[in-house]
């Protein structure tokens, strides 16, 4: 049973004696399963930290006070240098009685070390992002105060306005990160009620729309339900959904609203672009954080938002190809008939 886990498992009596070594374990501390029975606990568990201290001399798995039932998890190097994590548990008849078992296993490191890189990445990411707007900023308010007197209205006009976008950029970020922090950690705040789709996907396309030259078409279906959404969650899906098919597709942007039909009760929201379009084989990866495609800029957690806001309402999102070559994009929402049946 022992050596169908996972993890190693070592585990020796009341006199400190090895009384089992697992597969896991014998492979892992290099020694023979069978011959390491009978030895001491500390002979078998060649554990070291980084000051070159034994698990068992640190630990003292046989001491300590009577209500001590376990060594929490820790990091230990084996023999040969590689990283494990181990933890104990202490056995005792009674609290007045000595420890008459001591269990311990040990974790491959190796999961621990790419959370960690993961952390580093999202780190350095996150800071690259946060570092471009902010350098904007505080490089005008340098020189608007270096050279008030020197400069035009028109150039402080320009200056201060490049500040303000910066700032608005800045602001978006920080509230991607809040909301991919709450969608991890499930703590997503929705606000639902009845909703008009129509009017929400109109007004986003018009915000949208009035900063960028290309031209973003509506289809919107007459009589569409309503649906039961957050207003603000949807028009953020929508207005993501929109600027990225502005920032990596060409020509026209084609946004369709329309009743989804079949078992899914609710709207069906398309955004088409003409751009190169996804891989299927990268597809999956479009909804994981700070993936990018292309070179054209972006935070890389729109879309992760977006899938994250969609399945919070009882939709989802998928990705396939657009009549014009590009990408398109459908996400589903309930309808409010559907949801208080």
């Amino acid at each position: 049973m022992l050596d169908s886990l996972p993890d190693g498992v070592v585990v020796a009596d009341g006199a400190g004696s090895v009384t089992v070594v697992s597969a896991v374990a014998s492979r892992m501390l290099g020694v023979d399963a069978a011959t390491a029975v009978g030895r001491p606990l500390a002979d078998v568990l060649a554990l070291q930290d980084g000051e070159g201290r034994t698990w068992t001399d640190v630990n003292c798995p046989y001491a300590g006070i009577a209500t001590r039932t376990g060594v929490p998890e820790q990091s230990w190097l084996l023999p040969g240098g590689t990283e494990v994590l181990v933890a104990a548990r202490l056995h005792r008849p009674a609290l007045s009685e000595p420890v008459d078992l001591v269990a311990v296993t040990l974790r491959s490191g190796r999961g621990r070390a790419r959370l960690d890189r993961e952390r580093s990445d999202l780190v350095a990411t996150v800071a690259h992002e946060l570092r471009s707007p902010l350098t904007g900023v505080k490089g005008f308010v340098q020189a608007l105060l270096n050279r008030w007197d020197k400069l035009s209205d028109e150039q402080k006009k320009l200056m201060l306005t490049t500040v303000s976008a910066d700032s608005d950029r800045l602001a978006r970020l920080i509230a991607e990160l809040l909301d991919v922090a709450r969608i991890d950690t499930g703590r997503l705040q929705l606000y639902p009620r009845p909703s008009d789709a129509a009017v929400l996907t109109r007004r986003a396309a018009a915000s949208v729309g009035a900063a960028t030259t290309r031209v973003i078409t509506l289809d919107i279906a007459e009589d569409l339900p309503a649906i039961w959404a957050d207003p603000d969650k949807f028009t953020q899906v929508v207005t993501n959904l929109i600027e990225n098919a502005v920032r990596h597709g060409e020509g026209e942007v084609t946004v369709r609203l329309e009743p989804t039909g079949g078992e899914f009760e609710g709207v069906r929201l398309t955004v088409d672009d003409q751009g190169d379009g996804i891989p299927e084989e990268l597809r999956r990866r479009v909804f994981t954080k700070f993936w990018k495609g292309g070179a054209r800029g972006g935070s890389g957690l729109g879309l992760y938002i977006v899938g994250g806001l969609a399945k919070a309402h009882g939709g989802g999102v998928t990705i396939a190809d657009a009549p014009g070559g590009g990408a398109r994009i459908v996400t589903t929402w309930p309808s409010e008939a559907a949801v208080l049946e």
